[in-house]
């Protein structure tokens, strides 16, 4: 950790960066999983979920933004590297052979409603336990469009009541 006159405790700080990271590393995974589909989606709905996809993408990557900017904040080094992504993402790995857009869609949703389960343990385990209410807020933040964008994947595959 680097030295920084942030009044969080030492301690929590790098528990906080710990959580952080993990979160990164998931979230670059979406983001990637987006692109992945955004490239390779094919089918009668190819404009509707390629424009779909790079828009949930650009999301994703402010959400990485705002995930290791505030690492750094508190003091901790963000790691984005695909190395890195690979060795601590739990989702599983996107299946290249996709083409279809529902196969897709399908996909993503999954990834994406992971990525929002565990952002909203993260708002309570980083308010609730380690005390830190602006990380909390990131969180809630993301969790917000996460949910949106899970909305807007499903309506694609909900048509039936």
């Amino acid at each position: 950790m680097y030295a920084t006159k942030n009044d969080l405790p030492a301690k929590k700080r790098e528990a906080l960066a710990d959580l952080l990271n993990g979160h990164l590393a998931l979230c670059l995974d979406v983001m990637l999983q987006t692109k992945q589909a955004h490239w390779n989606v094919k089918g009668a709905t190819f404009i509707a979920l390629h424009e779909l996809f790079d828009k949930i993408n650009e999301d994703f990557e402010e959400y990485t933004d705002l995930l290791a900017e505030r690492i750094v904040q508190l003091g901790g080094v963000a790691e984005g590297t695909a190395a890195t992504v690979a060795k601590r993402s739990t989702l599983k790995q996107y299946p290249l052979l996709l083409a279809e857009g529902l196969e897709h869609v399908d996909y993503l949703s999954t990834s994406v409603a992971a990525f929002g389960k565990v952002i909203r343990e993260a708002i309570k385990t980083s308010g609730d336990e380690l005390g830190d209410a602006d990380t909390a807020d990131i969180y809630t933040e993301i969790s917000r469009g996460v949910d949106k964008w899970l909305w807007m994947l499903e309506a694609h595959l909900n048509t039936q009541r």
